[in-house]
């Protein structure tokens, strides 16, 4: 290992230790995810050495990497299993999606900004996660061709819960998605049941809106 990667490797180390573990989380599939996804990658250059800190940073187009305990939460929320199929809505930098991959079977992911969804095809290529399938589309309406899903994680504001996406999911199959205002949202996760859904709050946070269909306008 080269001084760089290894520099590296100890900032996610550090990363996973001080924001994650000390904050409760402990699916040890997802620090394992975390420990091993080079969060670097998926910022400029110029921010490359700021990857790993507590905060979310721009990533062009209005948009951002979540801050990485959010990844976390939200990623252990979903209770992934190493034969699911998940969905995620909101590709971004592709950050969420990669630390998925190295968790489930296949992970369906929709952008709707044709420069991400350019460059997180080539960071997928580049890091050899062929069982990310990506699309460039509205995500607010989801993947019907490809349900039902284990999971649908949804990494942008909806105004409410659209059940578009709920009747994507398979029976027992988990949703973890924001939904409030344009400005503050709280984090739901929901399980499909037979007769209807269960809903859990996780808490407050705050993400860029979801545009499309079914979430805000432009």
């Amino acid at each position: 290992m080269n001084k760089e990667a290894l520099k590296y490797t100890r900032l996610r180390e550090d990363m996973v230790q001080r924001q994650i573990e000390a904050r409760g989380i402990t699916d040890q599939n997802v620090l394992a995810a975390m420990r091993k996804v080079p969060r670097h990658f998926f910022v400029s250059e110029a921010l490359m050495d700021q990857a790993y800190g507590d905060f979310p940073l721009p990533i062009g187009e209005q948009q951002t990497i979540s801050q990485p305990y959010i990844v976390a939460e939200m990623t252990q929320a979903l209770e992934p299993k190493k034969d699911d199929r998940v969905l995620e809505l909101g590709t971004g930098s592709g950050y969420q999606a990669s630390v998925l991959a190295e968790i489930v079977y296949r992970v369906y992911t929709i952008e709707r900004k044709h420069s991400l969804f350019i460059k997180t095809r080539k960071i997928f290529d580049r890091l050899k996660y062929h069982n990310i399938v990506t699309r460039y589309s509205d995500g607010s309406t989801g993947w019907k061709e490809e349900s039902p899903f284990d999971g649908i994680i949804v990494t942008a504001g909806a105004p409410e819960i659209p059940a578009v996406l709920v009747n994507q999911l398979a029976i027992g199959g988990r949703m973890v998605i924001p939904v409030g205002d344009r400005h503050s949202q709280e984090l739901i996760k929901i399980i499909r049941q037979h007769d209807g859904i269960e809903k859990t709050s996780l808490g407050g946070c705050r993400f860029v809106k979801l545009v499309g269909e079914y979430g805000w306008e432009e």
